[in-house]
Formats: C-alpha cells, sequence, structure tokens
C-alpha cells in the first residue's frame, strides 16, 4: 500500500462527510481502514474520528483509548488526546476532559497547543471554571492579535483573581 496515496483517499473521504449519508461515509472509512495492517493505531484513530464526526462520541472513546495504547503518534496522537478529551466531554466526562487536556498541555509542544486550551476551555466551563476557561482562552488569542495584546493578557490573568467580573 502506498502511504501517499492512502492519505490521499483518506482526506478525499474525510472532505465527503457534508455530502454522504451517514452510513456511506462510515462504510467508507470502514474500507480505507482495512486496508491497513491489523492492529494499526492509525486505523483505530481514523474510525474514531468518523464515529465521532458523526455524533457517535461514546463508540469513538474507547477507539481513540485504544490507538493511543497501540502507540499512535505525531500530530496525530495529539489530534486523538484532544479528540478524545472532547469526545469524553460531550458524554458527561468532563472532569477526565480536563485531566487529559492539562496532561498534554504539560508535554510542551507547540503543534495544536491553541486547540489544546480551547477544548481544555469548554471543559473547565462544563465543570462550572467558566472564569478559568475564559482566562486560559483569551491568554492563547493574544499573541495572535495585532494589538491589545499586553492589555487581553492582564486581563486574562484578572480573571483568575478578580471575582466582581
Amino acid at each position: 500500500m502506498n502511504d501517499t496515496e492512502w492519505e490521499k483517499r483518506l482526506a478525499e473521504q474525510w472532505a465527503s462527510i457534508d455530502e454522504l449519508p451517514e452510513e456511506e461515509f462510515l462504510a467508507g472509512m470502514d474500507r480505507l481502514v482495512a486496508e491497513l495492517p491489523a492492529g494499526s493505531a492509525i486505523g483505530r484513530f481514523e474510525r474514531a474520528g468518523a464515529l465521532d464526526a458523526t455524533d457517535h462520541p461514546d463508540l469513538a472513546v474507547p477507539l481513540y483509548r485504544e490507538a493511543l495504547d497501540l502507540g499512535l503518534h505525531g500530530k496525530r496522537r495529539r489530534e486523538a488526546v484532544i479528540q478524545l478529551a472532547s469526545s469524553l466531554r460531550n458524554i458527561g466526562r468532563a472532569a477526565e476532559s480536563v485531566e487529559l487536556l492539562t496532561a498534554e498541555l504539560a508535554v510542551g509542544s507547540e503543534e495544536l497547543e491553541d486547540a489544546v486550551i480551547a477544548f481544555l476551555a469548554l471543559a473547565l466551563a462544563d465543570l462550572g471554571r467558566e472564569r478559568e476557561g475564559l482566562s486560559l482562552a483569551l491568554t492563547a488569542l493574544a499573541p495572535h492579535l495585532t494589538q491589545y495584546q499586553r492589555s487581553l493578557g492582564n486581563y486574562a490573568q484578572a480573571l483568575l483573581s478578580d471575582d466582581s467580573g
């Protein structure tokens, strides 16, 4: 199997998600995953993502965990952590999501770091820790602004100590 060709067909399958009926999209993903070696971490991850994207986070969670346990690496590993945490939040397990994403931030990679923070902010909000989540989100946003970086950063920090709103 040519990895580049498979990745191209995978990208095409993902591009079709809004055009195909759910069953057809999932069947197409299953066919692609079946081309991978048995026990493929990438296969588990892509299948989990397909289930997640079609509103089946409960079915996606164990597959994300399997993909990570099988040694998924690189960008896909970080995507799997983010997507697993999001699915956990969506099925009412926000505390697990916060734990997973907090540990992921400690890894120290800049790749998809803003996404990790964004999903952590959502999970914190689900736990009633909105100010902490907003502070994280604003801190992540500040460097992307052309102006007001310092002010926004200061306001983000103030959210953690100022209960007056």
